[in-house]
């Protein structure tokens, strides 16, 4: 007769638990892009990690953040400080470096503080695209 070791089947149920909920924390991914469109500074992306036994599903709608720089420069006529704006140019086939946000975005998207319309954390929904990989540069 065999006897079950509470303890060990505990720490298994509660091993499985925590794999499950670690499972579900999305934090950054490497990603292709399928699509990018230049006016909304969107993209559409395809995860390039195969954490489990399907293909990863495509993310939607991703914003892209770009970039505001100042800088001076001496032209002769004393130093200048000038101020510019980049906006990304992804290509489909670039490889970029995807963040989930802590909480849903939407509602922050217009630059104001806002509460979020749901509970969820680290999902995908609330994905930012941070920067090109360099083996897309």
């Amino acid at each position: 007769m065999s006897k079950t070791d509470p303890a060990g089947a505990l720490a298994r149920i509660l091993d499985r638990d925590k794999a499950k909920q670690s499972d579900s924390i999305n934090v950054a991914l490497p990603c292709k892009v399928i699509s990018f469109d230049p006016v909304t500074l969107t993209a559409s992306v395809q995860p390039l990690l195969k954490l489990s036994g399907s293909e990863p599903a495509q993310i939607l709608s991703v914003p892209v953040t770009g970039q505001k720089m100042k800088f001076e420069l001496d032209i002769g006529q004393g130093p200048q400080e000038f101020e510019t704006v980049m906006r990304p140019a992804l290509e489909q086939g670039d490889t970029v470096y995807v963040v989930f946000a802590d909480a849903e975005i939407k509602n922050t998207l217009t630059g104001q503080i806002a509460a979020p319309d749901t509970s969820r954390r680290h999902s995908r929904m609330d994905a930012v695209i941070v920067g090109v990989m360099p083996c897309s540069l």
